[in-house]
């Protein structure tokens, strides 16, 4: 019985030889001023997103860092449970526009074709593309091709966001299929989630947000039960003992800001374990 897999993965797209797979659900952990923010806007620039969606009751403070980003919509109350409803609606509007210009170029094309042809068109059809002395081609924000998004949700822990967390839960899990089209297929959207816990008593990444990560950046932590609950993560490729190995060894004092990040789907071009990479920071890789 031999299974046939789909042509296309919903909300895939082609990123840099270096970078992750897109779309993610990266989660960002590490005390504060330990380079959070730092390193994760450093990633979105390498990613090359078209756009960012900002979640943060601090995005003013982070203004330098921020505007490296080219942010379109900013939430600075994560206690409004709209939140995930809004970012749903920004990029169904997408799809909903995207699926109206292919609809454009449709028509249009064929009108174009048709006079060629010397065939005989009704008035209202040629005016829905003449304008000022000239038919004009329908455009489209993106060129005509789905936009890359990602969301950063930063300084949120404690929020009513992470507190009643069944819509961001739901918004973990079908990430890369938000912004769904009739024709098939979906925009997506890519989550960083800038937390200075890994597991929090409320107010903190649950259980289906940390199963749903696909990748981790984990900053210098004196706390080793934390540790011990990101090694967990990796488990089923690595033991523990290997993952605290490559954490010292990508962390060192951790004086320069130093992180280890642990790519849970890695390219199959990337050095690695299983379906596992690591490196110190984003430049070496780790081979265990």
């Amino acid at each position: 019985m031999k299974i046939t897999p789909p042509k296309q993965t919903s909300g895939d797209y082609d990123t840099s030889s270096n970078c992750p797979v897109m779309h993610q659900v990266c989660v960002c952990v590490g005390k504060r001023r330990s380079g959070k923010s730092t390193a994760v806007i450093n990633l979105i620039e390498q990613m090359n997103y078209d756009y960012s969606i900002v979640v943060s009751p601090t995005m003013k403070s982070n203004k330098e860092l921020m505007e490296r980003l080219n942010v379109l919509h900013v939430f600075e109350d994560p206690d409004n449970l709209t939140v995930v409803d809004s970012i749903k609606a920004i990029v169904q509007t997408e799809a909903d526009a995207l699926e109206k210009n292919r609809d454009e170029l449709r028509r249009y094309n064929k009108i174009m074709n048709a006079m060629k042809d010397g065939a005989f068109l009704p008035d209202d059809e040629l005016l829905l593309f003449f304008q000022d002395g000239d038919f004009q081609k329908p455009e489209h924000k993106w060129n005509g091709r789905k936009p890359k998004v990602a969301v950063v949700f930063d300084d949120c822990m404690g929020s009513m966001l992470y507190s009643k967390p069944r819509r961001l839960n739901g918004l973990s899990t079908y990430s890369r299929h938000v912004g769904q089209m009739k024709e098939g297929g979906a925009i997506g959207l890519s989550l960083y989630f800038l937390v200075q816990s890994f597991k929090a008593q409320s107010g903190g990444l649950n259980k289906v947000i940390r199963n749903q990560c696909t990748s981790m950046i984990i900053f210098k932590t004196k706390d080793e039960k934390e540790l011990e609950d990101m090694a967990d993560s990796c488990a089923g490729e690595i033991s523990k003992d290997t993952f605290q190995k490559v954490y010292e060894e990508a962390i060192g004092d951790g004086s320069n800001h130093e992180f280890l990040f642990v790519d849970l789907h890695r390219k199959p071009s990337h050095p690695g374990t299983g379906s596992i990479s690591f490196r110190k920071c984003f430049n070496d890789f780790l081979l265990p």
